[in-house]
């Protein structure tokens, strides 16, 4: 029988994120006397690790392809591969530590020559690397907004000087909006990281350089539509899931349109869940190979494997512009969560294990393993809702 590891990280039971945070962010009008941000980096530390219900899910979902190992990505990893010597590890974990966290688990394989799902472990550094990912985008042509990096403060005072040749630069017209240069799930991501003033974008700067001791990318806000696209396969091969559409209208009274850690983990809740999602998209044909276009470009450029979930944001002229590559896709098992990989899978008719399948399939195929699988699982034709 196959034997498939299964890397991941589970959230502690203490750990829990959204309204059942201590000092969990509200909506409110910002004043100059407000802090830059409500939420904490002791808050959102375990925000991208996952939860038991979706641990439980990836592993019922892969038990018919093999006998399934649970391996937790802590210090035992290491030992605990090397003893089991599976013949396949899917790849789920996140990592905690470090600029190459999310690479850790795919290096550790690799050195043992064990195959793994999912990208390896450059592409993995590279597009947790907010800025990294933009240069290489923008070298090769791919839609992106203007950026400069925050490394400490002597970057903010030229960013701020009127000589900068940083850009963007902050105006009255082109907010910046400000992130962590190296997080994911929205960690350091609120309402307040939208700068519309210089004294907003240095102090939101400041904050997040001392709260995360990281580097800040601040970024010109795209103030077009926003969307979140799925991709399974490789290669030529692969292919967009039905686009997931950002309902803005459905957040709270005068929130800001961005799809932040209030959207994820506090205002959407189970007694009062959000609307947020639309899904297929209701776009154009035009607009719908524009968007698929520039992810598969991304994707591919990239070099990322076996699935992925990347953000785009039209622009001023309505050009599909790439925000974010998500090589290790959020996979919250209940349709009543808000998780886009799994909803665009469920629009495109695939069961949540039959998503979970397609990447361990893919990652076979593509590394030669042999998996006890009766039927293949098969990457479904892109459809969608359009508007004429």
């Amino acid at each position: 029988m196959t034997r498939i590891g299964f890397a991941y990280n589970q959230k502690p039971e203490q750990a829990t994120v959204g309204g059942r945070i201590a000092g969990a962010a509200r909506h409110e009008s910002r004043s100059d006397d407000d802090p830059p941000s409500p939420i904490s980096a002791h808050d959102d530390v375990y925000a991208e690790w996952d939860s038991a219900e979706t641990i439980d899910a990836v592993a019922a979902a892969l038990s018919p392809f093999g006998d399934v190992i649970r391996i937790e990505a802590n210090e035992d990893l290491p030992s605990r591969l090397r003893t089991e010597r599976p013949d396949i590890v899917f790849n789920i974990a996140e990592g905690l530590h470090g600029p190459n966290r999310e690479a850790h688990v795919p290096a550790i394989c690799e050195f043992y020559g064990i195959p793994y799902s999912g990208s390896d472990p450059f592409t993995l550094s590279l597009c947790l690397h907010k800025a990294r990912t933009k240069d290489v985008l923008r070298a090769h042509g791919i839609p992106t907004a203007p950026f400069a990096l925050i490394e400490c403060e002597a970057d903010l005072a030229s960013l701020l000087s009127n000589d900068s040749p940083l850009s963007p630069r902050p105006t009255t017209n082109a907010p910046i909006f400000l992130k962590p240069v190296q997080e994911g799930s929205s960690k350091g991501i609120t309402e307040r990281n939208l700068a519309r003033s210089r004294a907003e974008l240095e102090a939101t700067a400041r904050f997040l350089l001392s709260t995360y001791r990281q580097s800040v990318i601040a970024e010109g806000f795209l103030p077009g539509a926003e969307f979140t696209c799925g991709v399974l396969g490789n290669g030529r091969s692969a292919r967009v899931l039905p686009l997931v559409g950002m309902n803005f209208a459905s957040l709270p009274p005068g929130a800001l349109p961005i799809y932040g850690y209030e959207a994820k983990w506090v205002w959407d809740t189970p007694d009062r869940p959000l609307d947020i999602f639309e899904c297929p998209a209701p776009v154009d044909l035009r607009l719908q190979h524009a968007i698929e276009d520039v992810v598969l470009r991304a994707y591919r450029l990239l070099g990322c494997r076996d699935w992925s979930r990347i953000d785009v944001r039209l622009d001023e002229q309505g050009v599909p512009n790439i925000v974010e590559v998500n090589p290790l896709p959020g996979i919250l098992p209940n349709p009543a969560d808000n998780s886009c990989l799994p909803k665009a899978a469920r629009a495109a008719g695939m069961s949540y294990d039959a998503l979970i399948q397609s990447a361990l399939v893919a990652a076979a195929g593509r590394t030669g393993v042999h998996l006890d699988a009766p039927v293949p699982v098969r990457t479904p034709v892109r459809t969608a809702t359009l508007v004429a």
